[in-house]
């Protein structure tokens, strides 16, 4: 999925942003809710993980924009209060889930996933085409019943390419989510890692090119 994480904390934010990035997520990190609508305004993301006591733009405003304009965005907004009024004012504003502080990373990845699967069409559990199974929640990928070694990239790009169910994805698409903000549009990253992900994928070839389109699993 493509997160934006606005808090003000930067230890926090950036240890947040360093443990989705493990589970292969491309991560985009502000500090303040001016930086949060400005960065909204431009790229397309799953999942806000929003402090709600972030200077600039206060994490409410941000909210209020998000669910005005992006209703498709899912909220996770992180506060130390934790009172029951709290919960119910954050979630009254247009938050989709609230997390108080502190918190275990566990967790907070757990809601983020069960966002994200609110966030686009419903997929399966483990998505399947082509002989392939990816397990998202175990991280697993199998082809023909081989357990296939990818890296968090690959991961993402075959995640991405299966869930559009044999339709073809575009490199543009693919570097929109699978890659952050420091991305660099004219790189080659998205062919390089088709071409790793084919060679270990193996024979027969399952990701095509389709040109002037993009890539589909067959």
């Amino acid at each position: 999925m493509r997160i934006l994480v606005v808090e003000d904390e930067p230890l926090l934010a950036d240890a947040v942003a360093q443990g989705l990035r493990r589970e292969a997520h491309a991560v985009d990190v502000v500090y303040d809710g001016g930086s949060a609508l400005e960065r909204i305004d431009v790229n397309d993301y799953d999942v806000v993980i929003l402090d709600r006591d972030v200077p600039v733009v206060h994490g409410d405003k941000v909210c209020e924009v998000l669910a005005e304009r992006k209703a498709d965005i899912r909220v996770l907004m992180l506060t130390a209060a934790a009172g029951i009024d709290d919960r119910v004012s954050g979630l009254a504003l247009g938050a989709d889930d609230y997390l108080p502080k502190p918190f275990a990373f566990r967790e907070l990845s757990a809601r983020v996933a069960a966002l994200g699967r609110r966030a686009r069409p419903a997929a399966p559990p483990v998505l399947r085409r082509a002989g392939i199974s990816l397990d998202p929640y175990r991280r697993e990928v199998h082809r023909d019943g081989r357990y296939v070694p990818l890296s968090r990239k690959e991961f993402a790009v075959l995640a991405e390419l299966l869930r559009a169910d044999g339709t073809a994805v575009s490199a543009e698409m693919l570097l929109e989510k699978a890659w952050d903000e420091n991305a660099d549009p004219f790189t080659h990253a998205v062919r390089m890692t088709i071409l790793k992900l084919r060679r270990k994928l193996g024979d027969p070839p399952v990701v095509l090119t389709e040109p002037g389109v993009g890539y589909r699993i067959r």
